[in-house]
């Protein structure tokens, strides 16, 4: 998004209406002092839910034009297994 974030953008941003209800609820209980560390806060939310939005459509883009949008992306898996056998092992004993 290029133009500057305000409660109606953040508001249609999130997608969800009971999220958007939830939003807009912190945003008219929070006391004055508190009011842009909530705006920040969910500013933050909807930028990321606007950037997984469109890294989605960026990988279904990708797929149609029979890509792999996974091509240059690291490989972790044999990470993620060692570090799923650690937390097991801790949690046997």
């Amino acid at each position: 998004m290029t133009e500057p974030w305000n409660i109606e953008t953040i508001r249609d941003s999130l997608g969800n209406p009971t999220l958007a209800q939830r939003f807009i609820g912190e945003i008219n209980k929070a006391p004055a002092h508190e009011l842009l560390g909530v705006f920040a806060k969910w500013e933050r939310i909807a930028r990321d839910i606007v950037d997984a939005v469109e890294r989605g459509r960026d990988i279904a883009a990708a797929e149609e034009r029979g890509e792999d949008p996974t091509a240059g992306w690291p490989d972790i898996t044999d990470r993620v297994r060692a570090a799923a056998q650690r937390n097991a092992s801790r949690n046997v004993a």
